[in-house]
């Protein structure tokens, strides 16, 4: 899939289909998750109305996992979100959550960069295994969540990842096994 900086068009077909411009199939609402948690921006388009049906997809998207149990949504902010529409005023919410998720990117975003070469921890040995055990917890602990700056790194093979981690592993006995010695 190509990496752009405009979304990634999707059209919706009368028979409800989803298609995916760029590659010219079609596609589920699991695939179009994928895309957006490989820090893709999707848009879809209703195709005889011309309608942006993105807002209505991505709900139904975040309802379906809900469903399935998969809760990230505390049911009070369910209900404040719900008590949001319902009053007829102009809320506070949307823009409270889009800021909140822009510090949450923004902090990902400062802890990666603070394990960086200026540390003087980077000396230390086995500090690249702990830089990569950090960069791996905030990716999981966000979800990958990184929607201004997509992975530019091919992923790798699963043979590849394990002798990473293998690697990590030593050099955090090695390290373990030094700090001992300090003592």
């Amino acid at each position: 899939m190509a990496e752009t900086g405009k979304p990634l068009l999707i059209k919706r077909y009368a028979s409800r289909r989803l298609y995916n411009t760029e590659t010219s199939d079609y596609v589920t609402l699991e695939d179009i998750a994928g895309f957006i948690r490989d820090g893709r921006e999707v848009q879809i388009i209703d195709l005889k109305s011309g309608d942006d049906l993105t807002r209505q997809y991505l709900l139904q998207i975040i309802a379906e996992h809900e469903s399935r149990g998969e809760s990230v949504l505390p049911v009070d902010v369910l209900n404040d979100l719900v008590r949001s529409y319902m009053t007829g005023k102009v809320s506070v919410v949307p823009e409270f959550l889009e800021q909140s998720f822009n510090m949450l990117r923004d902090g990902q975003a400062k802890v990666v960069e603070n394990m960086t070469s200026m540390n003087p921890l980077s000396k230390m040995p086995g500090f690249d295994a702990m830089q990569a055990q950090q960069e791996a917890f905030m990716k999981t602990m966000t979800g990958g969540w990184s929607r201004s700056q997509p992975s530019t790194e091919p992923e790798k093979p699963a043979a590849e990842s394990s002798e990473d981690l293998d690697a990590i592993k030593r050099q955090l006995a090695e390290l373990q096994e030094k700090l001992s010695k300090l003592k």
